[in-house]
């Protein structure tokens, strides 16, 4: 009964018993602590829904419906995306002083946080274009002259080869994209706004549209150059040609009454 007891009793059980408990201890930390980050994470994007939504009943509903589900006074939100958001409220554009051919930029009302609350609920109503990270749309190591060239072919139409903005029909025109921030501009590439096609990743990979931002940060920049000389504010061709067609002829109509009175006067002398 002894050696029985004794066995029992042996040195090595205790650490045995510790080793086994701490084994235990971290499986259920390992099995769990993740599971409690998850349900963290859920429960703030929860709180920015829920915060975003009543922004959206104050400042939004009354043109696009309490669901954004849309009305004659506004487009439906649903689908497109939380990049939407951000570009219209962070410009200013929305919400709209009242409906027109063009909304314009101006003075931005919203904290940087209620445009994330804003942006969280719109893109709880549908899938669509996420609000892009820094290096999507950072100008650095991107290729300037790739970039001129795809600008030059979708976007110079209507924003002039620069960026300057231009006029469309109906009193609509494309912005001048000076001074915009290169994430707006990413943005705008990806969602189209307003009378603006959408270029998704299909059109212009997320390398094209970084191209295209340091292409017109170099030439809209305050270290940029015109090697032309005088390029009467970048507007192009047009603008140009009018400055030589009513300076240049009317330079050359101010000679020919000058020559012609100067002849008249001879022969009557």
């Amino acid at each position: 009964m002894k050696k029985l007891s004794a066995r029992r009793r042996h040195p090595l059980a205790a650490l045995v018993v510790l080793l086994f408990a701490l084994a235990v201890t971290g499986g259920l930390y390992a099995a769990f602590a993740p599971a409690d980050k998850a349900q963290a994470d859920d429960t703030a994007q929860s709180l920015a829904i829920k915060e975003g939504k009543k922004l959206f009943a104050v400042g939004c509903a009354s043109c696009h419906g309490t669901g954004g589900q849309g009305t004659s006074d506004g487009p439906s939100l649903v689908g497109v995306g939380a990049a939407a958001v951000d570009f219209q409220v962070g410009t200013g554009r929305m919400p709209a002083q009242q409906p027109g051919a063009q909304v314009p930029r101006k003075k931005n009302i919203y904290t940087n946080a209620q445009i994330d609350q804003l942006a969280a609920y719109v893109a709880s109503l549908g899938a669509g274009p996420t609000v892009p990270e820094k290096e999507q749309y950072s100008p650095d190591g991107a290729d300037i002259g790739k970039g001129g060239e795809l600008f030059r072919t979708n976007c110079a139409q209507c924003h002039n080869f620069t960026g300057k903005g231009g006029a469309l029909t109906d009193g609509k025109y494309a912005p001048t994209l000076e001074g915009v921030d290169p994430k707006h501009i990413y943005e705008a590439m990806e969602t189209g706004p307003q009378n603006m096609p959408s270029f998704g990743d299909g059109s212009l990979s997320q390398q094209n549209k970084k191209d295209i931002i340091a292409y017109l940060d170099a030439v809209n920049g305050d270290e940029s150059e015109s090697q032309g000389g005088l390029d009467l504010g970048g507007l192009g061709p047009v603008s140009e040609g009018l400055f030589g067609y009513i300076f240049g002829l009317g330079s050359l109509v101010a000679v020919a009454i000058w020559v012609a009175a100067r002849t008249t006067k001879a022969k009557k002398s």
